[in-house]
């Protein structure tokens, strides 16, 4: 939410990848690019996206970002400052 917010234009929508299948394909079929954003290297959500055929044009982990791994705990303020900058960064095509 705070990409959509702080990047509008550049984000158009996030899809968390626990939503059901034919939300995700749907999503996938109209995106121009696509970026997945993982909380952990088990790569849940790119997996899930490889599962219906669909390969990322991006793909971050947050824990390779400097974010701890915190389970269903509320992310902090500053963790969650530095992953939207990550993943603008690479948007951006600032790193890759």
């Amino acid at each position: 939410m705070v990409l959509l917010r702080a990047s509008p234009g550049l984000v158009e929508a996030c899809v968390p990848a626990d939503r059901p299948q034919v939300l995700l394909e749907e999503a996938a079929r109209y995106a121009e690019r696509i970026l997945v954003l993982d909380g952990c290297g088990s790569a849940c959500a790119l997996r899930k996206l490889q599962g219906i055929g669909v390969e990322p044009d991006l793909h971050i982990i947050a824990t390779e970002c400097g974010i701890a791994k915190g389970g269903m705990a509320e992310p902090q303020f500053d963790e969650i400052e530095r992953l939207a900058g990550a993943v603008l960064a690479v948007l951006r095509g600032e790193r890759e």
